[in-house]
């Protein structure tokens, strides 16, 4: 249903394009209803949104185990790393030799 919809823009682009060269020659009315045909698939495709896929793919799926970043790395290393995210640790605040104290 939803390709009969989009063929159906597409034509009422195409026509739109013929109408608006009625009184030109042939090859105007012909760029003219390609360019309508054009503008019509685009528009189609957006409004039946035709070429999109069904599943929302994830961007990360299946994350490498190890790496610090899954639910069960952080909790194995929570009381090494404190609750923070590996290289995440903010530095202690006596750590500076510059600092004034």
């Amino acid at each position: 249903m939803r390709k009969l919809i989009f063929i159906g823009i597409v034509a009422v682009g195409a026509l739109v394009g013929l109408l608006a060269a009625a009184n030109d020659d042939w090859a105007t009315r012909t760029v003219l209803g390609t360019v309508g045909a054009l503008f019509g698939a685009a528009i189609g495709g957006a409004l039946t949104r035709l070429g999109w896929s069904k599943k929302a793919l994830s961007w990360q799926s299946d994350p490498i185990p190890g790496m610090g970043v899954t639910s069960e790395d952080l909790a194995a290393n929570f009381w090494r790393d404190n609750g923070y995210p590996p290289f995440m640790k903010p530095p202690d605040a006596d750590s500076d030799p510059g600092s004034p104290r």
